[in-house]
């Protein structure tokens, strides 16, 4: 059976999830990513409306957070409890994540809606770019509630064993977005908003698709309005677990905030536009590595349940080893085609020097950024919640927000930002690897004991 994740070769089994899930990123990273290259080509103006979209990342990855908070939370123990046998434990969490994440995006439009412009300032918009950054955020919030259930729901697709039908979900979302976006931006002549419109609508087909598997008669689990009321004895599992992952985007919108306020203080608005191109050439190069760690942690969730334990020590050994693999040659595609990657998003002969220099630098040891993703995995799956929560603090607060202040400081001004991305890769994901080995790892006992971990 396709969702029996205790039986079989491991390695097929993540394997089935992984990959599929990672075409279905792909075409979820289309969403922004096909936005950027539409801007950035935008004539006379692409610079600028691209400085503009990437002040709007730190919102949008905020809103990303809270998606995690409830959604990362809930699907691991939604994985564990199926693999206890237990169902009805399985359709509650899954209910209760959907109605946390319905009243969270309500709460978090209203604020964002209402408060955008002193936001983006504080965000680091000069006079200049806020005007494109508030073009395109005054429309993408209206989605808020489809974005937050179209990706959140998407992980108990998932993890429920139909990861095509998740792929799905994103596909629909993205076809809809290549089409519409060339229409709204050109033929309509809307430009950064027909962007941001041809985000919403996609992101409403996404959300309908996703809520549909779980509303529909032959549903496997279903969303049952009667256990989407907040239930606080279900939460206090779900928000512990679901910290870490919203720890982790949360503090990737403090960095952007911080980098942009830094970019624009050595730089200018143009370095600022060159974040926002390196930030996308990373989102496309460490995709199957989070494909990867996300097709694993249902699986290991699942026979973590299960207490077979020596198949998750070797589901953590497959995906590390295939992770490492990866982001060598990711890296070395970084040294051979730097401003080939970087004219993906922008035209602009200036932009394009300034950021070759700077992907240099901000791709130097992308291969340890394994070490991060196979220990926050491991530690998410297995409801080690505080060392999830730890480490993402650890690299992104403690390691590279410092270091966005302090190494410009001390002379190597725009350099030192970008700098900081391979410092932390190296110190935090090494930290994280090894205390996982040491804590988790090597403290599993035989099948059928019970670890304590």
């Amino acid at each position: 059976m396709q969702n029996d994740f205790g039986n079989g070769k491991i390695w097929k089994v993540i394997f089935a999830q992984s990959v599929p899930l990672m075409f279905a990123q792909l075409v979820h990273l289309l969403y922004n990513v096909v936005d950027r290259i539409y801007i950035g080509h935008l004539e006379s103006i692409g610079s600028m409306a691209l400085t503009g979209i990437g002040l709007a990342f730190p919102l949008t990855t905020l809103i990303a957070a809270f998606t995690n908070l409830f959604a990362t939370g809930g699907t691991p123990l939604f994985a564990i409890a199926r693999g206890q046998g237990d169902e009805d434990k399985a359709e509650t969490l899954l209910s209760q994540v959907c109605g946390s994440l319905v009243i969270a995006s309500v709460i978090l439009f209203v604020i964002s809606y209402l408060f955008r412009k002193p936001i983006l300032y504080a965000f680091g918009a000069s006079d200049a770019s806020y005007v494109y950054a508030d073009q395109y955020l005054k429309i993408y919030l209206w989605g808020t509630t489809a974005a937050m259930l179209s990706t959140g729901l998407n992980g108990f697709i998932n993890a429920s064993g139909y990861p095509r039908i998740g792929m799905m979900t994103v596909f629909l979302g993205a076809f809809l977005n290549l089409i519409l976006d060339p229409v709204f931006i050109y033929l309509f002549h809307m430009g950064v908003a027909g962007a941001a419109l041809a985000t919403v609508i996609s992101q409403i087909a996404s959300a309908a698709w996703a809520l549909y598997f779980f509303i529909n008669a032959n549903a496997v689990y279903r969303i049952e309005l009667s256990k989407m009321l907040p239930r606080l004895s279900v939460l206090k599992e779900i928000i512990p677990l679901g910290t870490a992952g919203f720890v982790m985007q949360g503090t990737n919108a403090a960095v952007q905030i911080i980098c942009n306020i830094a970019l624009r203080q050595y730089g200018g608005d143009l370095y600022v536009g060159v974040m926002t191109v390196l930030n996308s050439v990373r989102e496309i190069l460490s995709l199957p590595v989070q494909s990867i760690s996300q097709g694993s942690q249902p699986v290991l969730s699942y026979n973590f349940g299960a207490k077979k334990y020596s198949r998750i020590k070797e589901g953590i050994k497959v995906s590390t080893l295939v992770s490492f693999v990866y982001t060598a040659i990711a890296w070395l595609a970084v040294l051979i085609f730097p401003r080939q990657l970087i004219s993906i998003f922008t035209n602009s002969a200036e932009m394009i020097e300034a950021g070759t220099g700077a992907l240099y630098i901000y791709f130097f040891g992308f291969i340890f950024m394994t070490l991060q993703f196979a220990g926050q995995s491991t530690f998410t799956s297995l409801k080690c919640s505080k060392r999830a929560v730890f480490f993402s603090i650890f690299r992104k607060v403690i390691i590279v927000v410092p270091l966005t202040l302090i190494l410009p400081a001390m002379g190597f001004g725009v350099k030192g930002v970008f700098l900081a991305e391979p410092i932390s890769n190296l110190v935090g994901g090494a930290a994280a690897f090894v205390t996982m080995y040491l804590t988790v790892y090597r403290k599993f006992p035989a099948d059928g004991e019970t670890a304590h971990i």
